[in-house]
């Protein structure tokens, strides 16, 4: 896998997930990010996830790749050269009480593993983002489908929020937010990460 700088993510950026947790829909960007020791490549691999602190759930996600420094009037093509699909794994129990607290939510985003990514592909283009679902397999049966034309925040606004309130530079990522239908994850599990018809990443979860 290649050099990572930062890793961004977008909260609550689907209707239907926001409300699939009883969570209000934002009016601005919701980012967090994950350590890079989080990372983990779907390449068939078994990848090793906590099983002794709660439940463990999938949100997959269309991830960016930043091409280059950020700049005022930039287009979406001339800032992301590459994309992925990617599973943000969160512990759900975990961050229920961080919420009930108060406090960040690195505890339950930013284990290690907890960054899933399927290898690059090059930029296909608005239009062919789109029109192309991606979605997530577990055990070959669908349990996620999304498009990057219902999020609530579109890439260019996320782009532009995430650079003017942190800094955006070329190698730094950023996962776009989960569509409805996450769920827990369980020992064995095998999960694939499609586009459109192309299976682009698997792996099986192992429960430590």
């Amino acid at each position: 896998m290649e050099q990572i700088q930062n890793i961004y993510c977008v909260g609550r950026n689907y209707r239907l997930h926001a409300a699939e947790l009883g969570n209000d829909v934002p009016t601005r960007p919701m980012i967090f990010d994950k350590p890079t020791h989080a990372l983990a490549e779907a390449v068939g691999n078994e990848i090793e996830l906590p099983g002794t602190r709660g439940e463990v759930h999938y949100e997959a996600e269309l991830v960016l790749h930043i091409a280059r420094p950020y700049e005022a009037g930039a287009t979406l093509g001339q800032m992301v050269d590459k994309i992925a699909l990617g599973i943000d794994f969160t512990l759900r129990d975990v961050q229920s009480e961080l919420k009930k607290s108060g406090h960040p939510w690195l505890l339950a985003k930013g284990f290690k593993n907890s960054a899933i990514l399927t290898p690059f592909r090059a930029f296909p283009g608005v239009d062919v983002l789109s029109s192309t679902d991606f979605s997530l397999l577990k055990n070959g049966e669908q349990v996620q489908c999304g498009n990057i034309g219902d999020v609530i925040f579109d890439m260019m606004t996320i782009i532009s929020y995430i650079a003017e309130n942190f800094g955006l530079d070329r190698g730094d990522i950023i996962y776009t937010g989960t569509p409805a239908g996450v769920g827990p994850i369980a020992d064995g599990d095998v999960m694939t990460l499609v586009w459109g018809e192309e299976k682009w990443g698997h792996f099986t979860a192992r429960m430590k």
